[in-house]
C-alpha cells in the first residue's frame, strides 16, 4: 500500500540522513506510485478506445527533468507552456512528436522554434494563426496544428482554475458572437490546422463540467469536417484537469471513471475517426509525494500548541494563501521516523517565514508535537516542492524518489539535491555586487 510505502520511506529518510539538522526538509516521490498511475492513465483510455492516445504530461505540474524522463519511459509524453518547459522535456528525452505545446503568449521566437522541431502547436487566439500563416509561408513545417476553444461552459470552486468561463484568458469564446462560425471559416481556410484543443480547468471542476467542455469541442469538429466534405479536424485534444482527493489516500476520481463518462456522452470521440492527446498533470503526481520537516520548536499561544517546522510558504505556497481551497494533510512522525501515537490534541503547524499566516495547518487533530519529531505534508507530488517560492530566501529543498523492497528496504535517488546558500546568493546577484555603484 502506498501509506506503508510512504512509512518506510520516512523512517528511511532519517536513517540515511536525508533529513538533518542541516537539511531540515526534504520532499519524496514514490516511484511505483507515479508508475502505476501513468499505467493507469494509459489503460483506462486503451479500454474505451483503439484510436490512437498521446498522453501528454502536463510539465507544469512537476518541472524536474528525472520526473519527465521516468513519466516518458511508462509511455507518456509532455504538454509544456514555455521555453523553459520545452528545455526540460528536450533534457528529459522527450522527443518532438510527443511533445505539445500550449500558451496563450508564445512569441514568434517560440512557435519558430517549435516549427522547426515538429512539435504540435495549440494556437489561442486568431493573432497566433496570423503569426503561424507568415512562419508557414517562410518555411513549411511538419508539426500538427491546431486551435484551442473555450467552451464558455462555467466554471468550477476555484476560479482561478476554471479555464472554461464567459471570460477565459485562454482560447477562442465559442459563444460569443459570431465566433463559431468564425473558427469554422479559419479551419476551412488553413489546410494545416487538423486539430481542436479545450481544456476546461482541474482542481474543483466536477468531471461533468469536463466532460461537457470536451462534447462541445467534440461537436464543433464535426460541424467543421461537414462544411468540408471530408475529415479536416482529425484529433482532439481534450486537456488534463482530473481532479485530486486531498482527503484521503484514495486516489478518486479514477482515470477509468472519467473515460467511462467520456464514452457513455460523446462516444464517437472514442470510434477510430479522431486521434486523441491528453494532458493530465496533478492526477498523476500529487499522491505520491510527500514533504517532510522536522520540528525546530514547540511552544504554545492562546493555550494552543505550535509546532513550528521548517515546511511552509517556500513549499506550499498555496495551502499557505488559500487553505480553504488547497487543505494538506499532515501526518506526524517521532525523531526515528516513526509514525507518532498518542490521543490528537488540536495544534498548528507552522513555517519558518517571518509572517504570521504561514501555517500548514491549524488546529489540526495531532498526537502532540515534540521537539525534533518529523511532518509530513502528504499529497504533495504536484506543485508543492516543484515550484519554491523563495520567501526569506529559504533554500529549495532536496528531492528524491524512492523504491521499497519486499524486505522493507528503501533505496533512494537524487531527483534535485538541495540549495546551497552559495547559490542563493548567485541568484540573488551575488556576482554583480557593485552593479549599481557604477551607473
Amino acid at each position: 500500500m502506498a501509506s506503508d510505502r510512504r512509512d518506510q520511506a520516512v523512517r528511511a529518510a532519517v536513517d540515511q540522513a536525508l533529513l538533518t539538522g542541516t537539511e531540515p526538509v526534504a520532499a519524496l516521490l514514490d516511484i511505483a506510485g507515479i508508475r502505476a498511475s501513468a499505467a493507469a492513465l494509459r489503460a483506462a483510455f486503451a479500454d474505451v478506445t483503439d484510436a490512437p492516445v498521446l498522453h501528454a504530461f502536463a510539465v507544469k505540474a512537476s518541472p524536474l527533468v528525472p520526473v519527465l524522463r521516468l513519466l516518458h519511459e511508462a509511455g507518456l509524453g509532455a504538454e509544456v507552456a514555455s521555453p523553459g518547459e520545452l528545455a526540460l522535456a528536450r533534457a528529459a528525452g522527450v522527443p518532438p512528436e510527443r511533445t505539445v505545446l500550449d500558451s496563450p503568449a508564445k512569441t514568434t521566437a517560440e512557435l519558430r522554434e517549435a516549427l522547426a522541431l515538429g512539435i504540435a502547436v495549440n494556437a489561442d487566439n486568431p493573432q497566433e494563426l496570423a503569426r503561424i500563416d507568415a512562419l508557414l509561408a517562410q518555411t513549411p513545417s511538419r508539426s500538427p496544428l491546431g486551435l484551442r476553444i473555450n467552451p464558455q461552459i462555467g466554471g468550477g470552486t476555484i476560479d482561478a482554475l476554471s479555464t472554461a468561463t464567459s471570460t477565459s484568458k485562454f482560447g477562442v469564446a465559442l459563444r460569443d458572437e459570431g465566433a463559431r462560425a468564425r473558427v469554422v471559416r479559419a479551419c476551412l481556410d488553413r489546410p494545416w490546422l487538423t486539430r481542436l484543443h479545450t481544456h476546461s480547468g482541474s482542481q474543483g471542476v466536477p468531471l461533468s463540467l469536463l466532460v461537457a467542455g470536451v462534447r462541445e469541442v467534440y461537436e464543433l469538429a464535426e460541424e467543421i469536417n461537414a462544411a468540408a466534405g471530408r475529415r479536416r479536424i482529425d484529433t482532439l485534444d481534450i486537456g488534463g484537469g482530473l481532479p485530486v482527493n486531498f482527503a484521503s489516500d484514495d486516489e478518486t476520481p479514477t482515470y477509468a471513471e472519467y473515460a467511462r463518462l467520456l464514452a457513455d456522452a460523446v462516444p464517437g470521440l472514442f470510434d477510430g475517426r479522431y486521434g486523441l492527446v491528453t494532458e493530465f498533470g496533478r492526477s498523476l503526481l500529487a499522491k505520491h509525494g510527500t514533504v517532510l520537516a522536522r520540528v525546530e520548536y514547540t511552544k504554545t499561544s492562546g493555550s494552543r500548541p505550535i509546532a513550528v517546522t521548517h515546511a511552509g510558504v517556500q513549499v506550499a505556497t498555496r495551502t499557505v494563501y488559500d487553505p480553504a481551497s488547497w487543505p494538506l494533510r499532515i501526518a506526524a512522525y517521532d525523531a526515528e521516523g516513526l509514525p507518532k501515537t498518542g490521543p490528537a490534541v488540536d495544534q498548528d503547524v507552522a513555517g519558518p517565514a517571518c509572517f504570521a499566516g504561514d501555517l500548514l495547518a491549524v488546529k489540526r487533530p495531532l498526537p502532540l508535537l515534540d521537539q525534533g519529531d518529523i511532518v509530513a505534508a502528504l499529497d504533495t507530488g504536484a506543485y508543492y516542492f516543484a515550484h519554491h517560492y523563495a520567501y526569506n530566501s529559504l533554500p529549495r529543498p532536496g528531492v528524491y524518489g524512492f523504491l521499497t523492497g519486499d524486505d522493507g528496504s528503501v533505496r533512494f535517488a537524487t531527483v534535485r539535491p538541495p540549495q546551497t546558500v552559495a547559490e542563493i546568493v548567485a541568484e540573488g546577484g551575488g556576482g554583480h555586487r557593485d552593479a549599481l555603484l557604477a551607473v
